[in-house]
């Protein structure tokens, strides 16, 4: 299967073209307060994150483990999917399947509608962020209640989150105080900033929200293909209250969330929770197959959402993206991220996966900038615990989008500066002769602009690349030139 020369848009609630990245990026930049709170909260996670990787001498052979189950469920998704269905049939429970954004949401919507609720509580879920879930529901009369604590904030804010783990994490404390003492009548006059108060008087609000919800609505962090098991992680305990107390409980789930077996769970619950939150294991992790009599809820829906994966399956570089188990490893490590913050990107996909994964499902047209939104260090490949190669996955993209702008845009987008300039390198590069005249004729051109052994300016466009770098001089000879050198007839050695 050949990777597709463009990317179509996934969704149908997606809207028009995105405000492009360097533009989002720079009035990031502007915010000290967002600079700062991003730089020390990825800082505290990263350092946590690495002490508690090296006390696993097998590290290693667990990102390889976690990266072949992957791989193996994207070789045999179709296969994996049937009998998930089957297993969670068996179990007592219903699957609805769902093309898009629109269509999930319908299902989300009728079964509510159905039971005659018109307020669901909802534990945090990715997806459903995706598919804009909460909007769907509140254009049906259906408010629904986020319970994750940093969702709370969010939703309270009418804010959108910033990263994966931590969908606050661009809010402080003293923020979050002012925030609740404007929504939420639980908050006392004297609340003060100390996260546990504030974490009481968010739990006395939800606390009423779980004991009077008749459905509750979770995503997913893995399904078991043999056993129709679903599985949500998490440190609150909000999740479980989501999934046992409601007497419905329905799971948005994208495709690619399986797992084959219930053994292999021993080699996510060791990776995920180390790279995600840095502890060595899940405060609560929740696991419910099917429906059972006097236990839980008395109906089980799992909603299966393809929305743009299956377009993403079929690039074969770039397909690896759907191994992601949304640890924001990749996030915490990034150096654009930790400057911009998630909102930059325009995406519930924020960080380095998000910017290759957010144009595959929506499509290069409207997130084409996004695959530029990185340095290449490669930190994210280093740090993702199923081995992602973000870095080769952006180039591939970087490539697509310079097609897509080049077909799209006409004449004048082919013979852009830029394409045309590295047309012309292309062709040195490609030429042993070419690129040693090119090698010569660039000695004698840089004089006017080597100093003290560094080129420090470039002129015209090449500027902008020397604006934070030095560049060394062309050599006075280059190691092929030296090599025939010292190989002509008469010289030692």
């Amino acid at each position: 299967m050949s990777a597709p020369t463009s990317l179509p848009v996934a969704g149908s609630r997606t809207p028009g073209p995105r405000e492009p990245f360097p533009d989002a990026a720079r009035r990031a930049l502007a915010d000290e307060q967002l600079r700062h709170n991003i730089g020390h909260a990825t800082k505290t996670i990263r350092e946590k994150r690495a002490r508690v990787v090296g006390e696993l001498p097998d590290w290693e052979a667990l990102r390889e483990a976690g990266r072949a189950i992957k791989e193996r469920v994207l070789r045999h998704l179709d296969d994996y999917l049937v009998e998930l269905e089957t297993s969670v049939q068996r179990a007592g429970g219903h699957v609805h399947w769902a093309r898009d954004a629109d269509e999930a949401n319908r299902v989300v919507g009728d079964l509510v509608a159905a039971h005659g609720a018109e307020e669901v509580v909802k534990v945090k879920s990715i997806t459903t962020e995706e598919t804009q879930l909460n909007e769907a529901l509140a254009e049906r009369g259906i408010h629904c209640w986020e319970t994750d604590l940093a969702q709370l904030i969010i939703q309270l804010g009418e804010d959108s989150p910033s990263h994966i783990l931590v969908p606050a994490i661009h809010r402080n404390r003293a923020e979050i105080r002012e925030l609740f003492m404007r929504t939420l009548d639980e908050a006392p006059d004297d609340l003060s900033d100390d996260p546990r108060a504030l974490a009481e008087v968010a739990r006395r609000h939800l606390r009423r929200k779980f004991l009077a919800a008749k459905v509750g609505i979770s995503g997913a962090n893995f399904a078991v293909a043999e056993t129709g098991t679903v599985s949500v992680v998490e440190s609150e305990g909000n999740g479980r209250m989501c999934t046992s107390l409601p007497e419905v409980l329905i799971s948005v789930m994208g495709i690619e969330k399986l797992i084959p077996r219930w053994q292999d769970f021993e080699v996510y619950l060791q990776t995920l929770p180390r790279s995600s939150t840095a502890e060595r294991m899940n405060p609560y992790t929740s696991l419910w197959t099917g429906v059972a009599p006097e236990d839980g809820p008395r109906e089980f829906h799992l909603v299966l959402v393809d929305n743009g994966r299956t377009n993403v399956l079929a690039d074969v570089v770039g397909r690896q993206a759907l191994n992601c188990i949304r640890c924001s490893a990749c996030l915490n490590v990034c150096p654009v991220y930790e400057r911009t913050g998630g909102h930059a990107y325009g995406s519930v996909y924020p960080g380095p996966i998000g910017a290759i994964l957010t144009p595959m499902l929506e499509g290069i047209d409207r997130a084409g900038s996004l695959p530029y939104a990185s340095s290449l260090c490669g930190a994210c490949y280093a740090v993702c615990p199923v081995k992602i190669d973000i870095p080769r996955v952006l180039v591939h993209l970087r490539h697509l989008e310079v097609e897509h702008t080049a077909r799209e845009g006409g004449l004048r987008a082919r013979l852009g500066p830029e394409r045309v300039a590295m047309r012309v390198m292309a062709g040195v590069f490609g030429s042993r002769r070419r690129y040693e005249a090119a090698q010569r004729a660039a000695r004698l051109g840089q004089w006017p602009l080597a100093h003290g052994g560094r080129i420090q300016r470039l002129p015209g466009m090449l500027a902008g690349w020397t604006t934070m770098r030095d560049l060394r001089p062309v050599p006075a000879e280059s190691f092929r030139e030296w090599w025939r050198r010292r190989s002509e007839p008469g010289e030692d050695g």
